[in-house]
This record gives C-alpha cells, structure tokens and sequence, in this order.
C-alpha cells in the first residue's frame, strides 16, 4: 500500500469555520475514496516565505494517507487546483524512510526535546563543567 502526504495552505481571510470546512472537505474526500488515514496534522497560521495572492499568512494542513488507487491522486489534486480557498498544495509519495521519520516524529523521538542539538548541547556543558572544574579547585585552594 502506499502512502501518501499532501500539505496544503488555506487562505487566512476566510472565518475560522470556513477554514476549517476547507481542510474537512479534503479529509471527507480522502476517505470517501476508501484511503486511510493516518495523520491529520493542522499546523495553524504561519508566515509564508513570499507573497501569495497578496497574503503574507496561511493556515497550514498535513494530511498522510494511505492509498492503493493511484487514479485518485490527480482527481484529488484537480479538486485542490479548482478550489479558491486553497492558495498553494503538495503531494508527495513517501518511501519507507518517510514513513518511518513520520512515525518517529509523531512519538516524538524527532524534534526540539531529545533530538541530537539538545544533546550536543548538555554534552558542551558537561564538558564546560570538566574544564572549569579544575580552575575552580585551584583558586579555592589559593583563597584559603
């Protein structure tokens, strides 16, 4: 079976109840596919990198799925391209190396807290701790 991760931007003037009978109608129409789906990710209003449609914002969805019609895709992107409430989207096939960095992300293993930069950085303070820890043994020593 294979999976599936379509992001999608929503325009931020809508109310919030538009907004979120946008991203439901790509959920609905996923599903009503006979897809599966495997996470609804809604990132909330972020800063786009440039200027879309004369907006500076958008309210971000991710939505993974699997899927085994291969005809759906298009279908689905045509309904995205048709759909003005939908500034920008992307459809992307993830292999088994993305399916598996999602799951991990999702568990939290990836990310801000236990990542890799957080333990460089408590492994440079303890070897702070050791550098200094000496100094500090011989400038008490000599105040005494």
């Amino acid at each position: 079976m294979r999976q599936y991760e379509v992001n999608f931007i929503v325009d931020p003037v809508l109310s919030g109840d538009e907004i979120k009978e946008a991203a439901q109608t790509y959920v609905n129409l996923i599903q009503d596919s006979g897809n599966k789906i495997v996470h609804l990710d809604e990132m909330g209003l972020r800063q786009l990198a440039y200027p879309i449609k004369k907006r500076t914002t958008g309210m971000y969805y991710c939505v993974e799925f699997q899927n085994e019609d291969t005809t759906f895709i298009p279908k689905m992107e045509l309904a995205l391209r048709r759909d003005e409430r939908i500034m920008r989207f992307l459809t992307v096939k993830l292999d088994r190396h993305g399916v598996e960095y999602n799951d991990k992300k999702r568990k939290g293993l990836i990310g801000k807290k236990g990542g890799k930069q957080e333990k460089l950085k408590e492994e440079i303070k303890e070897v702070k701790k050791e550098a200094v820890a000496p100094i500090a043994k011989s400038v008490k020593s000599e105040e005494e």
